[in-house]
């Protein structure tokens, strides 16, 4: 079984790459495309903590990293506005093992020079983490050419230290 999942994700790249000839999206199926403006209210017990530059009221997060990679966004000049992808319902789907998953980036966050960045904070690399990361790419790289909902990017957090220069280089490029 394990072989055959292998065979069914090297088919399908292969299948993808030759006969696709151009990318479409697909946001939200039998949904309307929503904001961080549209949240509903939901009742949690995990930590939370208040937020200024959101739309929704606090953060609420998994482990101290994502806080303090919280606190970092929230700090970094850069950012204008962001929001950990909790209760948003932004997926992104991959296939991993032959087997498709829905990958749920953490941050979402918008840069003074208007790009949209999606980032994700993960303690080690491995090959699922760079499946994410290929269909994440592959879904901006979609997005994008689309023209209509702003210039997108993305990029990952091995450690907290990461968070200003992820921002910084995506506001110089």
């Amino acid at each position: 079984m394990l072989n055959m999942n292998k065979i069914v994700e090297h088919l399908w790249k292969f299948l993808e790459c030759a006969m696709t000839t151009r990318l479409i999206p697909v946001f939200n199926p039998g949904g309307k495309i929503r904001s961080t403006g549209d949240m509903p209210v939901w009742w949690t017990v995990k930590h939370r903590e208040p937020l200024q530059k959101s739309h929704i009221s606090h953060i609420v997060y998994d482990s101290t990293w994502e806080a303090t990679e919280a606190y970092r966004i929230e700090k970094n000049p850069h950012v204008t506005a962001f929001a950990k992808n909790d209760h948003l319902g932004f997926g992104i789907l991959y296939t991993f093992g032959g087997v498709p998953h829905y990958y749920y980036p953490d941050f979402l966050i918008k840069l003074d020079n208007g790009k949209i960045l999606v980032l994700e904070t993960k303690g080690q690399d491995s090959p699922q983490v760079q499946a994410k990361r290929r269909a994440l790419e592959e879904w901006i790289e979609t997005v994008n050419s689309l023209k209509e909902y702003g210039q997108w990017c993305s990029g990952i957090s091995f450690n907290v230290a990461d968070v200003d220069g992820i921002i910084e280089k995506q506001v110089l490029k």
